[in-house]
């Protein structure tokens, strides 16, 4: 089914379940393989290797941010012309955004791979942790040109209404990931750097698989002779922007963090932070998955003026969200001892207990983290950046800033505090910002035609 078909004429709810449920599990199979990832590091190395990891986390994901800006915001574009079928200029966009990440890749990856003993060091790490934590990070620095582009590729199948094999290669990835990291830790016991290099083949292999169709003419997106203008980075960084500064600003609060946490609690809370951020790492992109697997529909509806099926979409995704997020809380809740015994082994009842507080109070993030984050996806889905942003930097930097400072005479049970508190503030924020949205819909929905606003 071409994305013209699939966005224009299939029922909202066939809609949903065709591209949001594969998504889903798309991200679910990323989410396994970065919970066996930790297992492996965690139960098969140790705990100051799985501190290592986490310490040298954010920084990773920052060089991962850079091509996640090119490639989120190349897709919205892309979405919308499509959707005012504008094929030509949708398939430029596509070339330039895959040479800028490629390029982006050597660049990011050089400097990380340079800079990654002073970063580390910067954090307060010593002696093994601290080599231990710059081993990890220097391969991913190698690698970064023919990793970052996984994500870009995934999000230029789906705009193509190729979503179950996004589904089936994400998975791949997953599996092809794991075998190669149990092969090296396990077989060739090459430590943690063993580790990132299973990650980094499993990604280079899945994107260049997925960018055979594209290469051979088969998709609606093709390579075409690139024609770069102001005008177009303008709309990329724009478009990009949220889900960069997202990224960028939460891995600058994972920074802060680790810092505090090394000095408040050395290793045992870092490797507490780190079980947090693993469980995160498990919930969040199921919700991304529903999200952003409905992006194309939405932008492509909302640039054929079909506001009616907009509204429809929209209300699936929020829907979902809800009920994974209020399911997750619950969970997370009711068996925090058996979710740390995943990560941690050798470690006492003390450390262990500790971690299931933790735990007990981070699952009430998800009592309401759901609404800013489909929020912050539609606002994104119809160009409405400056909405998003303000949600991506409040909920990633501005709101756990604040939050360290209120909470700070807790210590780490404030910090633990944090994630709750963050959330409801976001959810606040974006209620705000969906009640100003209201009259902005009104307006547009009296202007819409009847004949493309109908819900097909």
């Amino acid at each position: 089914m071409n994305s013209h078909e699939l966005f224009t004429n299939t029922p909202p709810r066939k809609l949903f379940f065709y591209a949001a449920l594969p998504g889903a599990v798309s991200m679910l199979a990323s989410a396994l393989y970065q919970l066996i990832d930790g297992m492996f590091v965690g139960r098969i190395l140790g705990s100051t290797p799985f501190a290592a990891l986490n310490l040298a986390m954010p920084f990773v994901i920052i060089n991962f941010a850079i091509a996640d800006l090119v490639g989120v915001g190349s897709s919205v574009p892309i979405s919308i012309h499509l959707g005012r079928h504008e094929d030509d200029e949708a398939s430029n966009y596509f070339t330039c955004a895959s040479l800028l990440i490629v390029l982006a890749g050597v660049l990011m990856g050089g400097i990380l791979f340079a800079a990654a003993p002073l970063l580390i060091s910067l954090m307060g790490a010593e002696g093994e942790f601290a080599s231990l934590a710059v081993a990890y990070l220097r391969v991913y620095g190698l690698c970064s040109p023919v990793t970052t582009i996984v994500f870009a590729v995934d999000n230029f199948m789906r705009i193509c209404g190729k979503v179950r094999a996004s589904m089936i290669l994400n998975i791949f990835m997953s599996v092809l990931s794991v075998g190669l990291e149990a092969l090296f830790l396990i077989v060739f016991r090459w430590g943690i750097a063993g580790a990132a290099l299973g990650t980094s083949l499993g990604m280079a292999i899945t994107a260049v698989i997925a960018y055979v169709p594209f290469f051979r003419g088969k998709t609606l997106l093709h390579f075409c002779k690139p024609r770069f203008s102001r005008a177009m980075f303008k709309k990329i960084v724009v478009s990009g922007a949220p889900n960069f500064l997202n990224n960028i600003a939460g891995r600058i609060t994972s920074i802060l963090m680790n810092f505090l946490l090394v000095r408040l609690g050395g290793e045992i809370a870092v490797s507490i932070y780190g079980v947090l951020m693993y469980v995160e790492g498990f919930i969040q992109p199921l919700l991304y998955g529903m999200c952003d697997s409905l992006q194309p529909a939405v932008g492509y509806n909302w640039g054929a003026g079909a506001l009616s099926r907009v509204k429809s979409i929209e209300r699936y995704c929020y829907t979902a969200g809800a009920v994974v997020s209020v399911v997750s809380a619950i969970l997370i809740f009711l068996v925090p001892e058996p979710i740390a015994g995943i990560f941690l082994e050798d470690v006492n009842a003390t450390v262990l207990a500790d971690t299931a507080f933790a735990l007990r109070l981070f699952s009430f993030t998800y009592l309401t983290r759901w609404f800013s984050f489909a929020t912050q996806s539609f606002m994104l889905a119809i160009e409405r950046a400056g909405a998003a942003t303000l949600i991506s930097v409040s909920t990633a930097l501005i709101f756990p800033v604040l939050l360290v400072a209120v909470f700070w005479p807790l210590g780490l049970t404030g910090l633990w505090l944090n994630f709750a508190g963050t959330s409801l503030l976001a959810g606040g924020l974006a209620a705000v910002i969906m009640l100003r949205f209201r009259r902005d819909w009104r307006k547009l929905a009296r202007e819409e035609s009847p004949s493309i606003g109908e819900p097909a």
